[in-house]
C-alpha cells in the first residue's frame, strides 16, 4: 500500500510537473482546475463516509492529487513539486503508522474499534497524529 500511494500514483503529477512549460494552453489548465476541485471535494465527502483505515487513507492521497493537481493548474510548479514531497514523506509516516495500527488491532482495520489508541502505543499515535495534522495544513508544518 505504501508503493502504491507514495511512488505510483503520484508518479502522473511529476510527469505533469516535468512537462508542465510544454503545457502552457489555458483551456487544459481551465479543465485541470475543474476535474481537480471536483477530486478534492469527492475524494473529502467519500473519506467522511468511510470506517476502514486504509481506505480513507488512499481517499486523503487521491484527495491530496487533487490539490496537487488545482496547484499545477494555476501556474505553480514549484510549490505543486514542494508539495508532492512533503505528501510522500507524511503520508509514508502515516502508512507506516497506521499498518503498526493495524497490527496491534489483530489485523483489524475498522477504525470504529480503535478508541484509547494512544495509552497502548502513545509514540505510534503522536507520529500519526503529526503525520495528520500536516498532511492538513496546520500552520508551522510542511502541509501549510
Amino acid at each position: 500500500a505504501l508503493v502504491h500511494s507514495s511512488t505510483l500514483v503520484t508518479a502522473g503529477v511529476y510527469l505533469l510537473i516535468r512537462f508542465n512549460n510544454l503545457l502552457l494552453n489555458t483551456e487544459f489548465f481551465k479543465m485541470l482546475m475543474l476535474i481537480s476541485g471536483m477530486t478534492m471535494f469527492m475524494a473529502g465527502i467519500s473519506a467522511n463516509y468511510e470506517f476502514d483505515l486504509k481506505k480513507i487513507i488512499a481517499l486523503s492521497t487521491l484527495s491530496q492529487l487533487g490539490l496537487m493537481m488545482s496547484i499545477l493548474s494555476m501556474g505553480f510548479s514549484d510549490l505543486a513539486f514542494f508539495h508532492l514531497l512533503t505528501h510522500a514523506m507524511f503520508k509514508a509516516l502515516l502508512f507506516m503508522c497506521a499498518g503498526m495500527i493495524i497490527h496491534m488491532m489483530n489485523n483489524n482495520q475498522d477504525i470504529r474499534f480503535m478508541g484509547g489508541l494512544s495509552m497502548y502505543i502513545p509514540l505510534t499515535s503522536l507520529c500519526m497524529n503529526i503525520s495528520n495534522l500536516a498532511l492538513c495544513g496546520i500552520p508551522f508544518l510542511a502541509g501549510f
